[in-house]
């Protein structure tokens, strides 16, 4: 039987939201329309947007100090790209020369993120979930920030980076 979001710890969570982003790049590839193209890559980037604050603000802080710092330290940077990606893609549209290159590119930097974090015995999650970090407890501030966060970024807020400098992908 197929657990609800409301039931999920927060791994079964990050997990479903690697699925679901996974599923709407796939989409996107196979979109030839420039309106659908144009609403897959608005919901995946929201999607993004979302997931990286309830990682950012919930997650990794709880991992801290509980796994490799290297493995925090290197999602966040992974976050920080991909944040960048994001915002170019919002604040263009599919008639720009490099925007389905830019989905492409930013499709490729999530799996090579979701790799990293689930892989079976290194993976950022399997060393969480091994060092006793109370998953069920996570999952209730993971969903109340996805709700916050949803409600954030519907209403246009941009992706902000804490690892880069410069006005690349830093909301002002």
């Amino acid at each position: 039987m197929t657990q609800t979001y409301e039931e999920m710890d927060a791994i079964a969570m990050l997990k479903a939201d690697h699925r679901k982003v996974e599923d709407l790049f796939e989409q996107f590839e196979k979109a030839s329309g420039k309106a659908k193209k144009q609403s897959l890559a608005e919901t995946i980037c929201l999607e993004l947007k979302v997931h990286t604050a309830i990682e950012e603000e919930v997650f990794y802080p709880a991992c801290r100090g509980q796994i490799a710092d290297d493995l925090v330290d290197e999602a966040i940077v992974e976050h920080d790209a991909a944040k960048v990606l994001i915002n170019e893609i919002e604040a263009g549209g599919p008639d720009e020369q490099f925007y389905d290159a830019k989905v492409k590119v930013l499709s490729e930097m999530i799996e090579h993120h979701v790799e990293e974090e689930e892989k079976r015995v290194e993976g950022m999650f399997s060393q969480a979930r091994s060092a006793g970090l109370d998953m069920d407890a996570l999952a209730d501030a993971m969903r109340a920030r996805k709700k916050t966060a949803t409600t954030e970024f519907e209403s246009g807020k941009r992706a902000e980076t804490t690892t880069f400098e410069g006005d690349a992908g830093v909301a002002a």
